[in-house]
């Protein structure tokens, strides 16, 4: 599936980019702009990803199945709301990579993924990220 995306911030070496899918970029804004705690959270995970620092508590791979490279979760306070935006992780033309907010999940419920989380993780990775904006 071809899709466009939104840069919301880049890196200041301009190597690394955070985007937020088009199509979904309401939700998605509306979800982070629902309490400032929500906002804060997710600025420090770009942070992180933009400097390139590995946390796994708040950023890690959700590649269960072999079809699903490249995907990412954000991952909002877990044990409590345990919110996650499912990524993709995409280099472009001019070795920029980007890190694309595609799919949100309000509330993970369990520890193991749900087949509602195994089908929005498989969706994402059939996005394929053709323009920037």
């Amino acid at each position: 599936m071809k899709r466009r995306a939104i840069i919301l911030k880049t890196s200041f070496d301009m190597k690394r980019a955070i985007a937020v899918d088009e199509l979904n970029t309401e939700e998605i804004l509306a979800f982070l702009h629902q309490s400032e705690r929500y906002r804060k959270k997710f600025l420090y995970i770009c942070e992180l990803i933009l400097r390139n620092h590995i946390n796994r508590e708040l950023y890690d791979k959700e590649e269960p199945t072999a079809n699903s490279k490249g995907v990412r979760a954000m991952k909002f306070f877990k044990g409590q709301e345990n919110a996650r935006i499912y990524c993709k992780e995409v280099n472009t033309s001019d070795m920029i990579s980007v890190v694309v907010a595609s799919e949100l999940l309000v509330r993970k419920k369990q520890t193991k993924l749900s087949h509602k989380e195994l089908s929005l993780i498989k969706k994402v990775a059939q996005y394929e990220y053709v323009d920037f904006q």
